[in-house]
């Protein structure tokens, strides 16, 4: 009797998983009676998956060709095969729904699979790093997880694209980085010359001597230039695919890995990254020449500084 009722709910969850594929259909058929708080359960279960096993092709194309390795994905996170495949399938058929769609990814993403708020960010941030082909696979970057790659690319969301407060709107909104906004970060690359860099460096030095360790404000003093070309020189790199897809990367190699290495512990970075864009206002390259280009530039720096801050790991 036990093997037979095992069986029968195989075979009913069989039938169901056609209709879990499409959520909205579930509450429209007939066939299975099912009460509208079970149906919200078995759709948010079916769209749950692993952080490990997402980790592993985060940012990658969705490709019958990468649903091939899953088997390797499937050995190293220790998560069942099917399982694995399950959580790509689902995450391929919702990047292919929304990728076209105008409007807030989220809600996209909620309205059509009646997922939870905290769920649909989830996969609106791996649709996010998906389309833009942003590089998470690298060796240096292993140590980040899911969650901080999830913080970033929802940062970048709210702050970056075209749905964000200081943008100006377009039919891919969520999706693909605010343009216009590149174009300006694009004319920020000269504050980063010499002519403005002992301004920029005065200014924000200023008052950082008693709030940052000695180490790390001398450490500050002395690569002040190469710090700031990292973070003038990521921004203004936005505008070109290549160099937007290897955001990551630059971030941890060129910020996080010298940061590191030189003993800068969480509240040196965060004091040193707050008097640095703030100082930019009072530099004449914002004040006197550019001030049309400032917000903009706060804009990156902001989103720039919590990304750089989540990825910070001591």
């Amino acid at each position: 009797m036990l093997l037979s009722d095992t069986v029968d709910h195989f075979r009913t969850f069989t039938m169901l998983e056609r209709l879990l594929k499409n959520p909205t259909k579930l509450s429209e058929q007939l066939t299975f009676q099912i009460c509208p708080d079970m149906q919200k359960m078995l759709v948010e279960k079916y769209y749950e998956f692993d952080a490990s096993v997402v980790r592993e092709f985060l940012g990658k194309k969705l490709s019958s060709r990468n649903r091939k390795d899953l088997d390797d994905v499937s050995e190293k996170t220790k998560i069942l095969l099917k399982s694995c495949r399950r959580q790509f399938d689902n995450i391929k058929r919702v990047f292919k729904t929304v990728e076209e769609m105008t409007g807030s990814l989220v809600e996209n993403i909620q309205t059509h699979y009646l997922i939870s708020e905290e769920l649909a960010r989830k996969y609106a941030a791996t649709v996010f790093i998906t389309n833009n082909r942003f590089e998470t696979g690298k060796k240096r970057l292993y140590y980040l997880t899911f969650d901080d790659f999830v913080f970033c690319a929802d940062q970048m969301i709210q702050n970056w694209s075209f749905s964000a407060k200081d943008g100006r709107g377009h039919p891919d909104m969520d999706v693909d980085l605010d343009r216009s906004f590149l174009q300006e970060l694009r004319d920020v690359k000269t504050l980063a010359d010499r002519e403005w860099l002992d301004e920029h460096k005065s200014i924000a030095l200023r008052g950082l001597q008693s709030k940052m360790s000695e180490r790390a404000y001398v450490d500050a003093e002395h690569n002040f230039k190469n710090i700031s070309k990292v973070l003038v020189g990521i921004g203004s790199g936005l505008n070109h695919s290549k160099e937007a897809r290897d955001i990551f990367v630059d971030v941890v190699e060129k910020l996080i890995e010298p940061c590191r290495q030189t003993g800068w512990s969480y509240t040196d970075l965060t004091e040193f990254l707050t008097a640095y864009t703030e100082a930019c206002q009072h530099v004449d390259f914002f004040k006197r020449y550019n001030p049309h280009l400032l917000t903009a530039w706060d804009r990156y720096m902001k989103t720039m500084t919590s990304c750089v801050l989540q990825m910070y790991h001591i």
